[in-house]
């Protein structure tokens, strides 16, 4: 069965945020009295999930909430001068000439997500933009997307660049395709076994022999 919607994640698969999460990231670290991530961990932190990132950085699960909602907050300031991924716009221009359902599931703010689209000059792409703000939610998103669209569990796809992403798409019963321009390292993305796994965003054409005419 062919694919008639691909769901994409935002921070780190279209739009190039990880310079900037980190330098947010360590502007607020001493209000919540945990420590700065230096450049040179950033490598190492790649091969992490989610759970061990947040063990490593002795982060309380307590404090997610708040500090993606004072991060996500913050990058609204300079949202505008951030940079898609090299290579997103064509991929992104081409695939939804295909495909009848095309949006972006995201921890990111919506606000957030429309000015940067925007300010590109893609968000009539975009069937929707839709936010969690719990970082381990998107599971359930995900089903409700596929519901929303009358879906087959094998008609939709979620495209994205963490351990998480692939984990929701797995929970959700739905195909995934992980890309390892993002944040998680390509090979902690093999180990989970995501049904595509790209390097660049050229090589997401090759879901094109599996979309909707």
């Amino acid at each position: 069965m062919k694919y008639r919607a691909l769901i994409f994640d935002f921070d780190g698969t279209i739009a190039d945020t990880l310079g900037e999460t980190r330098k947010i990231f360590n502007e607020i670290a001493p209000e919540y009295g945990i420590r700065e991530v230096e450049e040179h961990e950033v490598s190492a932190l790649r091969h992490l999930s989610l759970k061990e990132i947040l063990l490593k950085l002795d982060i309380p699960n307590y404090r997610v909430p708040s500090i993606i909602a004072r991060g996500t907050s913050m990058m609204r300031k300079n949202i505008e001068r951030l940079q898609l991924i090299d290579g997103m716009k064509e991929a992104l221009v081409e695939l939804r000439s295909q495909t009848d359902h095309f949006g972006i599931l995201t921890s990111n703010a919506t606000a957030n997500v429309d000015v940067f689209l925007r300010n590109h000059g893609i968000r009539e792409l975009f069937e929707f933009v839709s936010s969690t703000s719990k970082l381990t939610g998107k599971s359930r998103h995900l089903k409700a997307i596929r519901k929303t669209f009358s879906l087959d569990h094998s008609e939709m796809i979620y495209i994205g660049d963490e351990l998480r992403d692939v984990k929701a798409a797995q929970k959700a019963n739905i195909p995934h395709a992980a890309v390892s321009w993002g944040f998680n390292s390509r090979e902690s993305l093999a180990e989970a076994k995501p049904t595509y796994l790209f390097d660049h965003p050229k090589e997401l054409f090759q879901i094109k022999g599996q979309l909707e005419p």
